[in-house]
C-alpha cells in the first residue's frame, strides 16, 4: 500500500472515518419526517442537511453549504469556534441546526449568515440580520427565528423584521449563550428556550466578569495579540448565571431562585407538556433542585430535591415529561441509576440508565445491564416492565417522535454505524452512510481482567505467531464519564493499527468509568490518581498472565487528556511497570482545570489542598527515570498548554530528560489533517525507540 494511502493518512482525512455518517437526528412530533446531517462522501468535511420521508421511505437533500455559501473557506465567529470546540466538532458546513417540533422548518448558519429551510418543500431562505448570527432556533409556530449575535438575543421574522430582545450590557455579559462550564461539562450547548406558544423565550444571562482572565497565545506568530479567555479554574469564581423570560412584545421578568445555594444552571425545559422548569445544582454538586417557574411572575416552586454525599451525576435527557404531564427523572439507589416517573422507580436494580431519549406515552432510554461494554435501547411505561428494543451486541442509541424511532447501532460486525427507521416497532427504512471503509478490521479480544473484573480489550498484530514476545502498549482513557472498551469495531481502529506496528495493545476501563453501577463510578471520589493507575497495572498483569507473549519488560502507555494525565502518572509513580509514556494534552495540576469537573471529584482546593497536591504530577517530576513524550496544542483552551509547560519546567529543574512536542495553532481536538496523521507516525517512532522494538528483554 502506498504511503499516501496509509491508515494514518486515511484516518486523518476522514476524521477517523466519521465523515459521511448520518447524525444529529430529529423526528417530527407526528413521526412524518426525520431530519439529519451527513456529508456527501467519506472524505468530504462539508456537512449537509437532509430529510428522510417516513411514508415514502426515501431521503432528499435539503441544504448544501457549497451552494448556499460558496466561499472557499468558512469564516467562523468566536462563538461558533468555541461551540465547535466544546462539541468536539471536526467537520464543516452545516454542523448544527434546530427545528420546530413539527419539523417543518430548520435553521442554521454558515459563516454567520442565517438560513431557514422549509423541510416540506426544500426551499431555503436567508433572512437578513444586522450582524453575524449564531445558534438560530425557530419558534414552535415557525413564524420567527431567534438567534444570538455578539452576546445579544434577537428575533427575526421570515421577512427579515429583526428585533433585539436582550442587549449587551458589557462585552463579558451575554444573553442566550451557554457559558464555558455549561458547554464543556454539563452538555448544555444552548442558552435560550422558546415558550410553547412562541410569544416569549427563557433566556440565560451569563455575567462572566467574575471569572479570571487567561491568555492563549501563538508563539509561532509573535505579532499576533494573545486571545483572552474567561477560564473558571478550580477554586475560583464561576460566571454568574441567571434566567429571564423575555416577551416578544417587550419586557423581561427574572426567574427567581436561591442562586447562592444553587449557582449552576444545569438544564432548562419548556414544552407543550412541560412547564418552564430549571434544574439547578450546588457548587459542590451534592445537591440539586428541579424548579417549576411561573413565566409571568418569575416565582418558582420546588418539584424535586436530591442530594448525594459525593456528587449527583447529570443524566442527559432529564428532566423530561410524559404526554400526561408526569415527570421523568433518575435516582441513584441500590448501586444503580434508576429511571423514575413522578418519583417511582420504573427500572429494576441492575439496569444502569445512561440517557433518556424520549418521553411520550412511555419512556425510551439507553441503559446497560451486567455487561457495560454494551448499551441498548429500552422502552418502559410507568406501569409496565422495561422492554429491550435492540438485540445485536454493541452500542445503540436513538431519537423518537410520534410512533417513529430512529435507531443508530454500531457493533463488532462492521466499522460503520447502521441507522434504522422504525414505525410502531417495525422497520420502515434505513438511512445510508457514506463513510469510507478503514481497510482495517480490528481483531479484539474482550475479557474481564483481574480481581475487579476490569473490562479489557487485547489487540495483537495481525499475523502474530504465538511464542514471539511482544512489547505492550496500554492505550487507555480511563477517566470518569468515558468508556473505551465497548463492543464497537471503530473504537479499536487506531489501537489495531498500533498493534500492527509490533505491539500488544491493551485498552482497559477502570473504576470511575460509567455503566457498572454508582459505587464503581464514584470510587474515584477525592482521588483521581490511585484507582486509575492501580486498575491499569492490574489489567496488564492479569492479561499478561493469560497471554505469555506479552513482554512485561517492555511496557509503554499513551493517552490524551485524562489519558495523558494517566500516562505521565504511570511512568512517574510506577517506573517498575511502565518503561515509556506518551502524554497528550495532560492535566498535570488539577488547580489549572475547570471548576465543575475538578471540584466534582476532588472538592474545593481551599478545603482539600492536600488532595490536590497528591493528584498533581508536579511533585513527582524528580522521580522520572523513563522516556516521556509530552504533546500539547498551544491553542488549547480546555487543558491549557501551561499544564505541559509547568511539568516540563519541573522536570528540567529536577534534571530529568524528557521530550516536548508543541503543536502551534492546535486546540484540544487536533482536527488538522496533517497534524493528526503525523502525530500517529511520530508516536510510533518514539515508542519503538524507547522500547527498543525487536530487542526482547529489559527496557
Amino acid at each position: 500500500m502506498r504511503q499516501t494511502d496509509s491508515f494514518p493518512r486515511r484516518s486523518a482525512r476522514t476524521r477517523r472515518f466519521t465523515l459521511g455518517r448520518p447524525r444529529s437526528f430529529s423526528v417530527a412530533a407526528d413521526g412524518s419526517r426525520v431530519a439529519f446531517l451527513r456529508s456527501p462522501a467519506g472524505d468530504d468535511p462539508m456537512t449537509c442537511l437532509w430529510v428522510f420521508d417516513v411514508d415514502a421511505g426515501s431521503e432528499r437533500l435539503v441544504a448544501d453549504p457549497r451552494i448556499l455559501a460558496p466561499a472557499s473557506e468558512e469564516e467562523l465567529s468566536p462563538d461558533e469556534r468555541a461551540r465547535r470546540e466544546r462539541a468536539r466538532e471536526t467537520a464543516g458546513g452545516i454542523v448544527a441546526y434546530a427545528a420546530d417540533p413539527g419539523l417543518r422548518l430548520a435553521s442554521f448558519t454558515l459563516s454567520g449568515t442565517l438560513f431557514v429551510a422549509d423541510l416540506t418543500t426544500g426551499e431555503v431562505q436567508a433572512p437578513p440580520t444586522p450582524s453575524a448570527a449564531f445558534d438560530p432556533r425557530p419558534s414552535p409556530t415557525g413564524e420567527r427565528v431567534a438567534y444570538v449575535s455578539d452576546g445579544t438575543l434577537h428575533v427575526v421574522t421570515r421577512e427579515g423584521e429583526d428585533r433585539c430582545l436582550a442587549e449587551e450590557e458589557d462585552p463579558d455579559v451575554t444573553w442566550g449563550l451557554a457559558e464555558f462550564i455549561a458547554a464543556e461539562e454539563m452538555d448544555r450547548l444552548r442558552g435560550y428556550w422558546w415558550s410553547p406558544n412562541g410569544r416569549s423565550l427563557a433566556v440565560a444571562r451569563a455575567d462572566n466578569r467574575p471569572v479570571g482572565i487567561w491568555y492563549i497565545t501563538d508563539p509561532s506568530d509573535p505579532a499576533r495579540e494573545p486571545q483572552s479567555v474567561r477560564y473558571p479554574a478550580a477554586g475560583t469564581a464561576n460566571a454568574d448565571v441567571s434566567l429571564f423570560v423575555a416577551q416578544l412584545e417587550g419586557g423581561r421578568r427574572e426567574v427567581e431562585w436561591d442562586r447562592e445555594a444553587y449557582p449552576y444552571l444545569v438544564q432548562v425545559t419548556w414544552g407543550e407538556s412541560e412547564p418552564l422548569s430549571l434544574l439547578v445544582q450546588s457548587r459542590d454538586q451534592r445537591r440539586w433542585a428541579l424548579l417549576e417557574a411561573d413565566p409571568v411572575t418569575g416565582a418558582t416552586r420546588s418539584r424535586l430535591d436530591q442530594s448525594d454525599p459525593m456528587w449527583l451525576e447529570i443524566v442527559p435527557g432529564i428532566p423530561a415529561w410524559m404526554g400526561d404531564g408526569r415527570l421523568v427523572f433518575a435516582r441513584d439507589e441500590d448501586d444503580t441509576r434508576r429511571l423514575t416517573v413522578d418519583g417511582d422507580a420504573v427500572t429494576p436494580v441492575g439496569l444502569h440508565v445512561r440517557r433518556v431519549v424520549h418521553a411520550g406515552e412511555g419512556v425510551v432510554f439507553t441503559a446497560s445491564e451486567e455487561d457495560a461494554t454494551e448499551v441498548h435501547l429500552w422502552q418502559t411505561s410507568a406501569d409496565g416492565k422495561p422492554e429491550r428494543l435492540t438485540d445485536a451486541p454493541g452500542v445503540h442509541d436513538g431519537v423518537a417522535g410520534g410512533d417513529v424511532l430512529v435507531v443508530n447501532s454500531a457493533g463488532m460486525h462492521s466499522p460503520d454505524q447502521l441507522t434504522e427507521v422504525r414505525r410502531a416497532g417495525k422497520k420502515v427504512g434505513s438511512i445510508r452512510s457514506f463513510a469510507e471503509s478503514p481497510g482495517l478490521e480490528p481483531r479484539v479480544t474482550i475479557v474481564r481482567a483481574g480481581r475487579r473484573e476490569l473490562n479489557t480489550a487485547l489487540l495483537l498484530p495481525r499475523g502474530h505467531s504465538p511464542g514471539r514476545p511482544l512489547p505492550v502498549l496500554l492505550d487507555p482513557y480511563a477517566g470518569p464519564h468515558f468508556q473505551r472498551v465497548l463492543r464497537v469495531q471503530d473504537a479499536f481502529l487506531q489501537s489495531q493499527w498500533l498493534a500492527d506496528q509490533g505491539f500488544a495493545v491493551l485498552v482497559a476501563d477502570g473504576r470511575g468509568t460509567p455503566g457498572r453501577g454508582t459505587t464503581w463510578e464514584k470510587a474515584v471520589h477525592l482521588d483521581l490518581a490511585t484507582p486509575a493507575l492501580e486498575d491499569q497495572v492490574d489489567a496488564l498483569h492479569a492479561v499478561a498472565e493469560a497471554n505469555p507473549d506479552l513482554d512485561l519488560g517492555r511496557v509503554a502507555i499513551r493517552g490524551w487528556s485524562f489519558g495523558g494525565y494517566l500516562a505521565a502518572l504511570a511512568v512517574l509513580r510506577r517506573p517498575d511497570v511502565f518503561h515509556a509514556a506518551i502524554a497528550g494534552a495532560p492535566v498535570t495540576d488539577w488547580r489549572l482545570y475547570d471548576t465543575h469537573y475538578t471540584e466534582r471529584y476532588l472538592g474545593h482546593p481551599q478545603e482539600n489542598g492536600e488532595i490536590y497536591r497528591r493528584s498533581s504530577l508536579l511533585d513527582d517530576a524528580a522521580s522520572l527515570s523513563r522516556p516521556l513524550l509530552l504533546i500539547h496544542g498551544l491553542a488549547d483552551d480546555n487543558v491549557v498548554a501551561a499544564h505541559t509547560l509547568r511539568l516540563s519546567r519541573a522536570l528540567l529543574e529536577a534534571g530529568r530528560p524528557h521530550t516536548v512536542l508543541p503543536l502551534s495553532g492546535v486546540t484540544h481536538m487536533t482536527p488538522q489533517e496533517v497534524v493528526a496523521e503525523n502525530l500517529l507516525v511520530l508516536q510510533v517512532a518514539f515508542l519503538k525507540d524507547a522500547l527498543r522494538l525487536g530487542e526482547p528483554g529489559d527496557a
